[in-house]
Formats: C-alpha cells, structure tokens, sequence
C-alpha cells in the first residue's frame, strides 16, 4: 500500500547552554527576539492571545503571528503565514527540554503544514534553513550576548 504525500514538515534541534526557563524567555519575549531573529523587529509576547507580529529586513512585510498555544518554559505553537504563492498557514512548535541536569536546553523546532508542491517545498526548505539560523542566533545570543544575524541580510 503506497501513501500519498500531501503535506510537508521539517524538524531542526540544537542545544544552548543554559537553563530552560532563560532560553525559552528569549524566544517568548519580543525585546530578545527582536535582538537576535527578527531583524525588522518583533512586536507582543508569545502568549495565547498576544497581538503579535514579526518583522523581516530580509522578508520585508510584517508578518502576523497566532499563539496557539504556550506552557511556559517548555512549549510554544504557532501559526502564521506560509507565504508560498497558496493560501495557507504553517504550525510551528518550539519545545523546549532541559538536558545535562538543567544546565542545557534542547530546544526543537518543528514546521508543518506546507503543501506538498514545487512552490511548498521550496518554501519549507527555505523555512527550515531560516529556523536552524534561528537556532543558531539563539545559541550566540543567549550564551555569549552576540546577535549573528546583524548585518547578515542587508
């Protein structure tokens, strides 16, 4: 029996050294996020209900995001728009998991929901690429203080 593929999802992980509460905190709170993700800016707290939206020097638009559901420090979902020439929205999970005793955090970021087409796949590849950036300006930032994407897009 064969499976249709109908929808495409992607799941990146990294680890930041620091306790779970502190790193999720960086990415709930539009202040830090703002410093080290979302190079036009972020705006509301990712918490269910918050008016927020997320600003890209390199995606210029603003972009309106929907908390669906946040359990902090361990768990966040959103959505927000796919942005691939179709009308539809990506669900995106941040997890957050203490490691080493509490003295690391194993952050894993899943997308889903694009659709299984040319123009879905190149926008999920392009998403996946920007949320292993993210975690990667996570880490700088929360560790060391360093926003690795300044500069970086324009």
């Amino acid at each position: 029996m064969s499976e249709e593929l109908t929808a495409l999802s992607f799941t990146v992980s990294g680890r930041v050294a620091r306790p779970v509460a502190e790193v999720y905190e960086a990415v709930a709170d539009p202040e830090q996020l703002s410093r080290y993700f979302t190079t036009g800016g972020a705006r509301g707290r990712l918490e269910k209900g918050a008016d927020v939206t997320w600003d890209f020097a390199d995606f210029p638009g603003r972009f309106p995001v929907t908390v669906v559901e946040s359990d902090p420090p361990r768990r966040l979902v959103i959505r927000w728009e796919a942005r691939d020439g179709i009308e539809t929205e990506t669900t995106t999970t941040f997890e957050f998991e203490p490691v080493d005793d509490g003295a690391r955090t194993l952050v894993t970021i899943t997308e889903s929901a694009w659709q299984a087409s040319p123009a879905g796949a190149k926008s999920a590849f392009g998403n996946c690429e920007g949320w292993t950036g993210m975690l990667a300006a996570l880490k700088a930032w929360v560790e060391h203080g360093i926003n690795l994407r300044d500069g970086f897009y324009a």
